[in-house]
């Protein structure tokens, strides 16, 4: 499957009001503000599309000076994260900045593009979208693959067939 934007987000100087605004003005929904290592966010959707509220703490993380606002990057949902950076470096983009772990809920591979513009990739999908993945494991790994796999694993342990009663 091809890689779906699915995220969006703003650098923005007042996170709560933010949120509070585009809560009223556009109906979406939204997360619990939550404090990470390099920003405290908001996630915001209609269902499709994240938009992340990102008020940054510092420079780390985020590339930009503090109190800059604006679109600070967006984001793919992708099915094979090496895959998937493999074909972002051979056309030409540059890894940035890993945000946590693959398996992180939150996990973002982030980029440049040839301008400088940040995006990023993620296995998962993000938190109030319709193509997020629940309760995942792995993600270094196509989901095709990990579909075959499980198969697999499911016929090596699957019980026994029961024999046929035997008539009374």
């Amino acid at each position: 499957m091809a890689a779906r934007i699915r995220h969006i987000a703003l650098c923005v100087k007042d996170i709560d009001a933010t949120a509070d605004f585009y809560e009223k003005a556009f109906g979406l929904s939204r997360t619990k503000k939550h404090e990470g290592k390099t920003a405290w966010s908001i996630y915001m959707s209609d269902g499709e599309v994240n938009l992340a509220l990102l008020q940054y703490k510092s420079e780390v993380g985020s590339g930009v000076a503090p109190g800059w606002t604006g679109i600070h990057h967006f984001g793919f949902q992708c099915d094979d994260l090496p895959a998937q950076q493999k074909q972002i470096e051979k056309a030409g983009g540059k890894f940035f900045f890993d945000l946590g772990e693959p398996e992180d809920e939150g996990f973002e591979r982030k980029f440049y593009d040839p301008n400088g513009i940040v995006f990023d990739i993620n296995w998962k999908g993000w938190q109030l979208t319709k193509g997020k993945v629940k309760n995942a494991k792995g993600g270094l790994t196509p989901a095709t693959k990990r579909a075959a796999a499980r198969k697999k694993v499911a016929k090596k342990t699957a019980k026994p067939k029961q024999a046929a009663r035997k008539k009374k």
